[in-house]
């Protein structure tokens, strides 16, 4: 078993939170999204590259681990 859904462990409301994410977001274009929400100024420029700069380090650091897809 993953170890990471072992220390989560199953959470139904989040699964049913997620799909319900997934099915509003279908068809629909994130980077526009987005775009829309910065030029709204709802979200700043600075907040967009701090949270793209997150999501980065992020990326790194589960391609780092052993068996990650993708290495």
């Amino acid at each position: 078993m993953n170890p990471f859904y072992q220390v989560m462990g199953p959470k139904p409301n989040m699964m049913q939170q997620f799909q319900s994410f997934m099915q509003q977001m279908r068809g629909k274009d994130p980077h526009a999204m987005i775009q829309e929400l910065v030029s709204s100024g709802r979200v700043s420029q600075q907040q967009l590259d701090q949270a793209q700069m997150q999501a980065q380090q992020i990326a790194n650091t589960f391609q780092s681990m052993p068996g990650f897809p993708g290495k």
